[in-house]
């Protein structure tokens, strides 16, 4: 007995000490990036002052990828949103990934492909690739017809015809805002030392679009979405802030995100994985240390992408599970990196946060909840203990929630109603009855498939344009 009750002080103290460091850094994260966005913001001049800051400046062209499975429900409202982009010189080239409902027909109604003879600029090597073609009402819009290879495939893809410096990789299910482009590029002409960007990433469900663009930002109707939104809130507005200014981000958004070719070449382009939005990025951190090149990664909150997210638990469930995957393989591949000095504040800041947190976050969360259940079966749990960091761990969610949903209300304004703010706030709450512990869980199933290369696409629900424009008699 006196070894069980000495197993459970231990067992209390260490999962209550894990619990402390998470919420303690979450909490220092969120004070960080408060201070800086609110700076920063206050600093950032408008879309019609920026073309001013602009216009006169060579901007670099920018090559837009756009892999495609299966998205023939949003495929042409992302293309017609992104050819509406304000930037002097572009190119979109859609990878039509092998899919195998009506996306290649959508598009070809829609925009007036033409077959054409376009050899590719560089040799990645790729799944087979079986037409070129581009269209005759936008010559800046090529679609590239393959193989299903993979989203880090048709990316390569991508990349072998893409003809400009810089490129920019989207999700077809995105919507990018006008001044969106501007705003990144415009970063690569200040800095030469920069060679990865990525923007914020925002919920789209709910919003209101019309003409291919967001002209409403509201909160949707399901608790699950505002859910997700509470999170992305903390997760771009607060964390990658704080990473940004520490030097030591790791991740861009596969939903945005720009990057200089030639060193992605470099690299042999992207690697086969389910998370080949970090790998890239972390690969690119250890190139340019081993080959002593000066770089800068960064994250600009001001330019927005805005993505669906899971609208039922399962599709939820499933990107969850594919996330934890992609992390699991990409912080494996690049394991040289982690505590190790000669790759600066990434291997020092961002490799231990991202182990010790995100990796063994969902490991070391469900045996607390197991050891909770277990201990409370078997009579050994103290209730006033269990009852304390019960009310502790909702109370400090919801501060943390409540946090990163004032700290865009407060800067950034992106809901300009503030009813909408308060019910984010409120139904992200939730997050922890329930659905934190599903996610958990799936989470540390995933942490033990990462010899899974499959996917596990959501399901799609179509972008709705405004209710003026679609219910009609």
């Amino acid at each position: 007995m006196e070894t069980a009750a000495l197993f459970l002080i231990v067992y209390q103290v260490l999962i209550l000490l894990y619990f402390l460091f998470l919420n303690i850094t979450y909490t220092i994260i969120t004070i960080y990036a408060f201070l800086f966005i609110k700076q920063s913001s206050e600093a950032t001049p408008g879309l019609s002052r920026l073309n001013d800051l602009v216009s006169l400046s060579n901007l670099r062209p920018i090559s837009i990828l756009v892999p495609a499975y299966n998205e023939e429900l949003n495929i042409v409202n992302s293309v017609r949103g992104t050819l509406q982009l304000q930037y002097e010189e572009f190119e979109i080239i859609v990878i039509n990934d092998g899919s195998t409902d009506n996306t290649m027909q959508e598009l070809h109604a829609a925009f007036n492909l033409v077959q054409i003879d376009r050899p590719p600029k560089q040799t990645l090597e790729t799944a087979a690739v079986h037409n070129v073609l581009r269209s005759r009402s936008d010559p800046r819009l090529w679609v590239v017809d393959k193989t299903n290879g993979g989203k880090a495939d048709a990316l390569n893809v991508g990349l072998n015809y893409s003809s400009y410096p810089l490129f920019c990789a989207i999700d077809a299910d995105s919507l990018l805002e006008p001044d969106s482009l501007l705003r990144m590029g415009q970063q690569f002409l200040i800095d030469k030392e920069l060679i990865a960007a990525g923007g914020a990433v925002r919920v789209l469900n709910g919003c209101t679009v019309k003409d291919s663009q967001v002209v409403e930002v509201r909160a949707p109707k399901g608790i699950l979405s505002n859910i997700q939104i509470s999170e992305y809130l903390r997760g771009f507005m607060a964390g990658r802030v704080a990473f940004n200014e520490m030097e030591s981000l790791l991740i861009i958004s596969g939903a945005f995100g720009i990057f200089r070719k030639d060193l992605v070449l470099a690299i042999s382009g992207f690697r086969k994985t389910v998370g080949e939005d970090m790998d890239l990025v972390l690969r690119l951190h250890r190139h340019c240390v081993e080959n002593k090149i000066k770089y800068k990664v960064r994250y600009v909150p001001e330019p927005v992408c805005w993505t669906q997210v899971p609208g039922d638990l399962l599709s939820l469930l499933r990107q969850r599970n594919r996330w934890q995957r992609g992390l699991v393989d990409s912080l494996w591949h690049n394991k040289v990196m982690l505590f190790n000095p000669k790759y600066g504040k990434a291997g020092m800041i961002g490799m231990p946060y991202f182990f010790f947190v995100e990796l063994l976050g969902p490991i070391i969360e469900f045996i607390g909840y197991f050891g909770f259940i277990l201990f409370f079966l078997f009579n050994l749990l103290n209730p006033t203990y269990a009852a304390l960091f019960f009310v502790l761990s909702i109370a400090w969610g919801m501060w943390l929630n409540a946090a990163a949903v004032l700290l865009d209300n407060f800067t950034l304004h992106k809901y300009p109603r503030i009813r909408d703010s308060y019910k984010i706030a409120i139904l992200g709450t939730l997050e922890y009855l329930g659905y934190r512990q599903l996610v958990t869980v799936e989470r540390l199933i995933g942490t033990f498939q990462i010899w899974r290369s499959h996917w596990g696409v959501h399901k799609r629900e179509a972008i709705v344009e405004s209710a003026s424009e679609v219910a009609k008699p």
